[in-house]
């Protein structure tokens, strides 16, 4: 049977028929589509309409992978995840076709996969935690993450013990849906998410206002209305409270619902809980004539926390848009030049495609579609997407481009270096995704205390009912009602997330990458900054100042050391290359980090690096009087030394200056010589330095200090950094620095100027203070307002107001960070 068709006892229309499905029936399963039901999925170049999320994730899946001649094929429809749960479980069973994985599955370890998903109905942190800890228990899973920012979620799991689709059916199975990630199905699904809480939120606010006039009259009388009239003012508070609570509550109803069905006690419980006992204890008011209504209250409070929650759901949406709009950077085509430089015509393909060595042209106003070095023209580029730089850079002829950057200038001919996943903006993407899909320390602590709150207030609740009823009956009802409503933990399960998620996203369309969670909070509380000279103080361009030649001449030193460097990206390595006349090839190379490399030229072992590790190969290891801080060696003898030059960067000393008066300890490593250190640090007015340490010297050192107490950030660029970088509390990696360096780095410098690293200390404080300020107001706003919900002293509009404001106050504290970032150039991602 074809792919996805599960058989339908019904008969499928004939191929032609298929493709004429009317407006009505779902093109994948043959099903009405419901009334305001906008699923859609293209095929066949047209928007076909689907019954359901299940068609729709289905048919998406099917049409990525290519596979839409399915449709003009099949002979009967597949089952709808309508019909039946059993028969959907079935039909989920095309996502674990290798096809249709091909493009968001990925295979990080033998045995086992990792899929990025999108999950629809993801409300709170609650429902971020119910997920995680429900896929956990299932048998194969290895790994889950969520974000409850941008509702994506990475999933790891053992093939030996699982599928892709059980994965699928057990978040089914909840109450939640999850279907393959991409850019298209996930500004699909915001969209209809926007659009439903806000006819939801406009439903609240017309029945709000409505009831609210019948029950005016009821505050303000004095006797005057006669008993009659305020039984048909009931009636008509009712009829206009039921589309109330049946349709814009529904988010909260079926919430309660799915936490009720998987024995867990969610934020959506009590506010559920509130509603239906406000309106049932109305109702029947209403039916026997006796008692009081609560109509204006149930609707003031929907109609509050809707416009609590579509405004939490925007802020959330705009702390992910910087993501979004680096997702969507690359283009999906390129203008493949086939035959340059002899020929300049070109074609469009598709930039997956391509291949390094290939070449491709890019007009003005282009997106540059791959990562690659310029072989003709020059122009400006506007690269302000990934570096958050306002002004174009200027590009000339042999230097590089990354892909995601805007031509603004000249047509250019860029030959391919890197395409796809292997390029800096797919780097910069992964980082990012990996920070947003991890959790704070203090966001962990908010979220187990969230969860066991709302248990707090049932408790209290129903202690509170008990001591009314016993004391005065009559107003039971209403203030049991104000303690579920005033004490919803919103405002503390947002505390922590919303703060972080607009941080990370303001300084990441700056120029800072964040790519652990920690960092930013780990950084705010840094006592000890650990920084290494070579490429982070300094520009990272050494150059060649001074050769000594012992047992060779010049230009061989510089041809041997060069082959031996050939493979590296260390800067010593592109400064041998560059002084180099002629280009030897070099084997058998080796990398060994804090010492050197090894290599065999030409049949001949040689080393370069520091004197200890050339000297270990030589036989004859004497120097005679010379001193340098690069040695080079043969089987046989030292043959040359070399000294290099490297400028301090222009803001090294301001960076220095700004960390001392902020308080804290700076300590200089490096593995030069002891004259180069000691000059480099008294210009900047470092009195901690250390010279010719080795990698496992300057681990030592971190954690010695650490040892003593001292948070440790490092600040360090290249490969020898990564074992230190990995070490401290803290690393922060420059965008120059060597890949594997970043690999180990919490937090990337795009920009390139250390300044912003200053900004950067400053803002992570900024930040520190924000959640703890959310923090304060959500402890000191429940410590208030529950004793006086029990007390009676809040009414339940009153608790209503309280509790969205509450949540408000907390999303708008955390939205300032974006604004005072405007005036700030600087990037952030997260682990």
């Amino acid at each position: 049977m074809p792919v996805g068709a599960i058989g339908n006892p019904m008969t499928a229309p004939d191929n032609a028929a298929a493709s004429e499905a009317g407006a009505k029936d779902c093109y994948h399963c043959g099903l009405p589509v419901p009334l305001r039901v906008e699923h859609q999925v293209v095929i066949g170049g047209s928007p076909r309409p689907m019954c359901c999320a299940g068609c729709e994730a289905v048919a998406s899946a099917i049409v990525a992978a290519g596979l839409d001649d399915y449709y003009t094929r099949r002979d009967s429809y597949p089952q709808s995840p309508r019909e039946a749960l059993p028969q959907f479980v079935s039909q989920l069973k095309v996502f674990d076709r290798p096809e249709i994985q091909a493009r968001f599955v990925t295979q990080p370890a033998a045995h086992e996969r990792e899929a990025s998903l999108i999950l629809e109905g993801i409300t709170c942190p609650a429902c971020v935690w119910l997920n995680e800890t429900h896929l956990m228990r299932q048998a194969g899973v290895v790994a889950v993450n969520i974000n409850y920012t941008t509702n994506r979620a990475t999933v790891r799991w053992n093939t030996r013990q699982t599928s892709l689709s059980q994965i699928l059916a057990a978040i089914n199975a909840i109450g939640y849906r999850a279907y393959p990630y991409d850019a298209q199905s996930l500004e699909a699904s915001r969209k209809r998410e926007s659009r439903s809480l806000l006819a939801r939120f406009a439903i609240a606010g017309l029945g709000m206002t409505q009831v609210m006039m019948y029950a005016l009259p009821r505050y303000l009388d004095e006797g005057g209305i006669d008993q009659g009239l305020y039984s048909l003012m009931n009636w008509a508070a009712l009829i206009l409270t039921m589309p109330v609570v049946f349709y814009s509550s529904q988010p909260f109803m079926s919430g309660a619902l799915r936490d009720v069905r998987n024995r867990r006690v969610g934020m959506d419980v009590p506010v559920a809980a509130a509603i239906i006992i406000a309106f049932t204890a109305s109702v029947l008011a209403t039916l026997t004539g006796k008692g009081e209504v609560y109509f204006d209250s149930v609707a003031m409070f929907v109609f509050f926390l809707l416009g609590a929650r579509y405004l939490e759901l925007r802020a959330r949406q705009k702390a992910a848009s910087h993501l979004e709009s680096l997702s969507h950077a690359m283009p999906a085509t390129a203008n493949k030049i086939t035959g340059f430089p002899h020929s300049s015509e070109s074609d469009v393909v598709p930039a997956g495609v391509l291949t390094a060595g290939d070449y491709v042209l890019v007009r003005p106003g282009e997106a540059i579609p791959v990562d690659g070095i310029i072989e003709q023209g020059d122009s400006e580029v506007d690269e302000s997407l990934l570096t958050g730089e306002s002004m174009p850079a200027k590009k000339l002829q042999g230097q590089p481009v990354t892909g995601g950057s805007v031509n603004r200038g000249n047509p250019l001919v860029v030959r391919v270096q890197r395409v796809g996943d292997q390029t800096i903006l797919s780097a910069i993407v992964k980082l990012m995704e990996r920070a947003s899909a991890s959790r704070p320390r203090l966001q962990q602590i908010t979220d187990r205390v969230a969860a066991r709150f709302v248990t707090v207030i049932l408790v209290l609740a129903a202690a509170t009912a008990i001591w009314w009823l016993n004391h005065d009956a009559a107003r039971a009802l209403p203030i049991v009602v104000s303690v579920l409503i005033v004490t919803c933990p919103c405002a503390l399960a947002l505390a922590t997330p919303m703060a972080m998620a607009v941080a990370t996203s303001s300084a990441a369309k700056r120029g800072l990458l964040v790519t652990r969670a920690h960092a930013l909070e780990t950084l705010a509380r840094a006592t000890h900054f650990v920084i290494d000279k070579t490429g982070t103080l300094t520009l990272g361009k050494p150059s060649v100042h001074a050769v000594y030649p012992l047992n060779t001449d010049k230009d061989e030193a510089l041809s041997l050391a060069a082959a031996v460097e050939q493979g590296s990206e260390h800067p010593v390595a592109t400064a041998m290359r560059e002084a180099a006349c002629t280009a030897l090839h070099a084997e058998q190379v080796r990398n060994v980090p804090g010492c050197g490399v090894e290599g065999v030229v030409a049949g001949r072992k040689l080393r370069i690096g520091t004197e200890s590790f050339a000297a270990e190969l030589a036989a004859n290891a004497d120097t005679g009087d010379v001193e340098a801080q690069i040695w080079l060696a043969d089987e046989e003898r030292m043959l040359a030394g070399f000294d290099l030059q490297d400028e301090l960067r222009p803001d090294a000393a301001g960076f220095v200056a700004a960390l001392r008066a902020q308080g804290a300890q700076i300590s200089l490593l490096s593995g030069d010589r002891d004259s180069v250190v000691r000059d480099t640090a008294m210009q900047l007015g470092i009195k901690t330095w250390r010279a010719t340490m080795s990698p496992e010297q300057k681990l030592e050192y971190v954690k010695t200090l650490q040892a003593q107490g001292a948070v440790v950030a490092m600040i360090g660029d290249g490969v020898n950094d990564a074992p230190v970088l990995a070490q401290a509390q803290v690393a922060i990696a420059l965008m120059s620095g060597a890949a594997l360096a970043q690999g180990a780095a919490d937090m990337v410098l795009l920009t390139g100027r250390l300044s912003d690293l200053t900004r950067l200390v400053r803002y992570s404080r900024r930040t520190l203070r924000i959640v703890r300020q959310n923090l304060g107001w959500a402890i000191a706003y429940n410590a208030l307002a529950i004793p006086l919900a029990m007390s009676g002293y809040i009414t339940p509009w009153m608790a209503a107001i309280g509790m969205s404001a509450s949540s408000l106050l907390v999303v708008g504290n955390a939205a300032r960070l974006a604004g005072e970032q405007r005036t700030h150039r600087m990037v952030l991602v997260s682990d």
